[in-house]
């Protein structure tokens, strides 16, 4: 991805959404061990809410590491 772009994205979270960008950075981009529970809930109007949520495998984290690496490149 270009690198503006993820700027542009970044910049409109942390604007937009100021509580979610805080969480990514200090939850999610400090590092999510194996074993770690990802739940997520989702709420339409006028719907009930749906949840799922992942465990994080090793394989989990060497792809993200994998993605890391990359993006620096």
């Amino acid at each position: 991805m270009n690198p503006f772009t993820m700027l542009k994205y970044k910049s409109q979270l942390e604007g937009n959404h100021p509580k979610a960008a805080e969480f990514v950075k200090r939850v999610i981009l400090t590092g999510l061990p194996e074993g770690t529970i990802v739940e997520v809930s989702i709420t339409k109007p006028g719907e009930e809410t749906k949840t799922t949520n992942v465990k994080v495998t090793r394989e989990d984290i060497e792809l993200f590491d994998e993605a890391r690496k990359s993006k620096g490149k």
